[in-house]
C-alpha cells in the first residue's frame, strides 16, 4: 500500500534531521580551517535545515525519478552553506564530489524515466551556469570567487534537468536573495560597503527556489 503524502514528507523530515546531525554536520566541520564555531551549533543548524528542506522538497517534487538528485543537492547545500558562512570559501572537494553524485543520480533518473533529453539539458545547464558565473568573475574578481563559479556548475546541472524555466528562476533568484541579504547586513551594520558577504548560500537558495518553482 503506497504511503500517503504526509507520511512520505514526515519520513523525509526525520531522515533529513538524522543525516543533517550526522554525517552532514561532520562533513562541514571536517572542512573548517580557522572557524571557531560550536560543534553542537553546527549540528543543530545542519539537522534543522536539512529536515525542513527535505520535507519541503518531497512535498513539492513528489516521489519521482529526479527526487534523489534533488535531495542530494539540498544535502550538499547544507554543508556548503555552513562552510561558506563560517569561512567564506567553498571547498573543491565538497563541490566536485557533490557535482559527481548529482550527475550520477540524474543519469539514473533519465534511465528510469526515459528522459534522455533532460540529461542533455542538464549538462548544457551546468555548462551555461558555469560560463555565466565565470564571466562575472572575470569582470569583477572581487565580487565573485572561483568557488562560486564551480558551485554554479552544480546548480545549473540540476536546474537544467528540470528545464529552462527552473534554470532561469534559479539564476535570477540567487541575485535577488543575495541582494536582500546584503541590504539586511548593511542595515544591521554587519558589513560595510567595502566589505563582502559569502554569495554561495544565496546561490544555493536560488537553486532550491528553482527546484520548488517548477515542481
Amino acid at each position: 500500500m503506497p504511503l500517503s503524502v504526509s507520511a512520505t514528507v514526515l519520513i523525509a523530515v526525520v531522515l533529513g534531521g538524522v543525516l543533517g546531525w550526522w554525517p552532514l554536520a561532520s562533513w562541514a566541520i571536517h572542512h573548517f580551517r580557522e572557524a571557531e564555531v560550536s560543534e553542537r551549533l553546527v549540528r543543530v543548524v545542519a539537522a534543522a535545515t536539512t529536515a525542513i528542506v527535505w520535507g519541503v522538497v518531497v512535498w513539492r517534487v513528489g516521489v519521482v525519478p529526479v527526487l534523489p538528485a534533488a535531495l542530494a543537492f539540498t544535502a550538499a547545500s547544507t554543508v556548503l552553506a555552513i562552510i561558506d558562512v563560517a569561512e567564506q570559501r567553498l571547498p573543491d572537494r565538497v563541490v566536485l564530489s557533490s557535482l559527481a553524485v548529482v550527475a550520477v543520480l540524474l543519469l539514473a533518473a533519465s534511465a528510469v524515466s526515459g528522459a534522455w533529453i533532460a540529461l542533455l539539458w542538464a549538462f548544457l545547464g551546468g555548462l551555461a551556469m558555469f560560463a555565466s558565473y565565470f564571466a562575472i568573475a572575470l569582470l569583477s574578481p572581487r565580487s565573485m570567487g572561483m568557488g562560486d563559479v564551480k558551485l554554479a556548475a552544480l546548480i545549473g546541472l540540476l536546474l537544467g534537468w528540470l528545464g529552462l524555466t527552473a534554470w532561469l528562476v534559479g539564476l535570477v533568484a540567487a541575485f535577488l536573495v543575495g541582494g536582500v541579504v546584503a541590504l539586511v547586513a548593511l542595515a544591521l551594520r554587519r558589513v560595510t560597503l567595502k566589505g563582502s558577504i559569502p554569495f554561495g548560500p544565496a546561490m544555493l537558495a536560488g537553486g532550491l527556489i528553482g527546484v520548488l518553482f517548477v515542481s
